[in-house]
């Protein structure tokens, strides 16, 4: 499958780093589950070579940075975020001005990268300006997979009007998560909109959700039908679809359309997983903003209806995960945090392991990330040919994985240049 450079190309693109070596880097050989000492030439944003160490005193052929004793990870990869979603009451998007919201992003993108993960998938709500503006160097952030606004039917997940409400939802002031489509027609045409904007992926409601005011948690949306026409103009267009669904009978409905990877799933039963198998789908689970959602969420402007809500997902998730690794599937990492939360982005490290090896948690925010992504061999990995995106730690995270869990990164590289903390 071929992806298109969407940026602009009488832009210059971000200054990268000329030619480094990472010397006697201790780094994760993530596919393999070992550690192997090598010295990492990066060149031009990528790792162009990894070599045994040089003995003392060779003349490096470039800079050289010692990194003897550090711990070398690939850029990790959040599957799910919201990067618009800077108030947890998302109906409150529909009056914040654009403006407010962009500044809004970019303080929780900026974070982002300082935590590690140089590379997210938005899951509805980011958009092409956003994508330029980073690969061109104007917004500090992850690189930005993104989905455009999500597609809901009306009363679905995506519909943020409350039941008293009755002014069209479609808002052209202020920016939104998700646009309301009903009829096959026009949710293909909607899918259609969506690429033409240059999504990389198309998200499509397909049971109800928790931040949602007036659908439930066990409810079907959208027609076969729908799904199918979704799923079908992103296949013209060499993009997938993902589904937000909670229930067994919500995610087998999309598997049977098509649909490529599967949002939560934290009600999946033992036979929907086997389903997830046989059509080589994938799950990107995000246990962390249930927890932060219970404990934070009223707090931070969650309404009761969704707070109410939270309950029926949140043991579920740790079942669904269970299921799902005792079935050798590994979820990818996403977080799905809003507003505040999103400062525990890490912290799904911290739930994963406690039922999931740790290099399975980093598998799922690494290699498992990058396939869903389409992106293997050149994200999620520290191999030759591949983006120099790479954390750099103090401590190793196989013994301990709190070391990620709590950000406690020394340096954080993104296309071979240090965007957070120092090598040396």
């Amino acid at each position: 499958m071929t992806h298109p450079d969407l940026s602009s190309s009488s832009v210059h693109p971000t200054p990268r780093a000329a030619d480094i070596t990472l010397g006697a880097a201790r780094f994760l050989d993530v596919a393999a589950g070992t550690w192997r000492t090598a010295d990492i030439r990066l060149t031009g944003g990528r790792i162009v070579e990894i070599t045994e160490p040089a003995p003392a005193g060779a003349a490096p052929a470039g800079e050289r940075v010692d990194l003897t004793g550090r711990f070398v990870l690939p850029g990790l990869i959040d599957c799910h975020v919201h990067v618009l979603a800077v108030d947890a009451d998302l109906s409150q998007l529909m009056d914040t001005p654009t403006s407010y919201v962009m500044f809004g992003a970019a303080r929780l993108m900026s974070d982002m990268l300082d935590r590690g993960f140089t590379t997210v998938r938005d899951m509805a709500g980011a958009d092409f300006g956003i994508h330029r503006a980073q690969r061109e160097g104007l917004l500090r952030a992850p690189k930005i997979f993104f989905a455009g606004r999500a597609l809901s039917q009306t009363g679905g997940h995506g519909d943020a009007r409350g039941p008293g409400r009755t002014t069209d939802v479609e808002h052209r002031c202020c920016p939104s998560l998700s646009r309301i489509a009903d009829g096959v027609d026009a949710v293909r045409l909607a899918a259609r909109d969506e690429l033409r904007t240059g999504a990389h992926h198309l998200k499509i409601m397909v049971s109800g959700g928790v931040a949602s005011p007036t659908d439930r948690i066990d409810s079907t949306q959208y027609s076969l039908d729908e799904i199918r026409a979704v799923v079908e103009e992103a296949e013209a267009a060499n993009r997938y679809v993902a589904a937000h669904a909670y229930t067994p009978r919500a995610i087998q409905r999309a598997l049977a359309c098509g649909v490529r990877t599967i949002e939560h799933g934290n009600l999946i039963d033992e036979e929907t997983v086997a389903l997830v198998k046989r059509h080589n789908a994938f799950v990107t689970m995000n246990l962390v903003t249930y927890r932060a959602l219970a404990d934070e969420g009223a707090g931070l402007g969650l309404p009761a209806e969704s707070v109410a809500k939270v309950g029926a997902v949140l043991d579920g998730g740790i079942s669904a995960l269970r299921l799902l690794h005792a079935a050798g599937l590994n979820p990818a990492y996403g977080s799905d945090l809003l507003g505040a939360m999103q400062r525990h982005q890490a912290g799904e490290f911290a739930i994963r392991a406690e039922h999931q090896p740790t290099l399975e948690v980093i598998r799922a925010a690494t290699t498992v990330a990058a396939t869903v992504l389409q992106r293997e061999g050149e994200l999620g990995q520290i191999i030759p040919g591949a983006a120099a995106d790479l954390v750099v730690l103090d401590e190793d995270p196989l013994q301990d994985i709190s070391v990620l869990a709590e950000s406690r990164l020394r340096a954080v590289v993104q296309d071979g240049v240090v965007v957070a903390g120092r090598l040396g």
